[in-house]
């Protein structure tokens, strides 16, 4: 019987998946949201209540796939009110690296970019094209000057992930480090808001 439901962005449905696969919570469905909409934060927690109040019926508990995700506290605001919980941190690449690593990430250099395996494959699409970059390539400076680095934050041992994310770093003119994470940090996320429990 499944007992409980993730709320999630698409831009981590196959982790998701697999880290339900791999663990036998059979119990719980996925549902996502497009994971596009990382470039208009102010759609994500409108959808989410909506997915709430469709869903809350139908299952026993719901879970958030999300971080804060440039919602200005606007989530968090609402998944209190609603008295859902999330995964914890503020964005996904701490779900991936696990929230003391990037902590150390983050100390070691503030002005760093971060790509998954999702963002690497559809880097050309999601920052080039959409933020405009490819046909007003000035708009690079403006959304990247500040950086120095680009962090690579890999959930599979991928080769052509890795030269896709090796090619974005050249593209906007960053420093490049690769640091393979695996799911075990993204299954403890699911771990610490005990998604075991919620069998039913």
């Amino acid at each position: 019987m499944k007992t409980t439901l993730i709320i999630a962005c698409g831009a981590l449905a196959h982790e998701i998946v697999a880290v339900l696969k791999a663990n036998s919570w059979s119990h719980v469905d996925v549902t996502c949201l497009p994971a596009e909409w990382h470039n208009t934060p102010e759609k994500i927690a409108p959808a989410i209540e909506q997915k709430i109040h469709e869903h809350k019926n139908d299952y026993q508990s719901i879970l958030i796939g999300y971080g804060d995700c440039g919602s200005g506290g606007k989530l968090d605001h609402l998944l209190e009110a609603e008295g859902v919980e999330r995964l914890p941190g503020a964005h996904c690449y701490s779900f991936f690296s696990g929230l003391d690593q990037f902590a150390e990430l983050a100390e070691d250099e503030i002005g760093t970019f971060y790509l998954t395996d999702y963002l690497a494959a559809n880097f050309d699409r999601l920052i080039l094209r959409d933020l405009g970059i490819e046909k007003h390539p000035e708009l690079a400076d403006m959304y990247f000057g500040n950086y120095k680095k680009l962090v690579y934050l890999s959930q599979q041992q991928d080769s052509s992930l890795l030269d896709k994310a090796r090619a974005a770093a050249e593209k906007l003119g960053l420093n490049f480090e690769h640091v393979h994470t695996g799911l075990a940090p993204l299954t403890q996320s699911f771990r610490d808001i005990k998604i075991e429990a919620h069998t039913g």
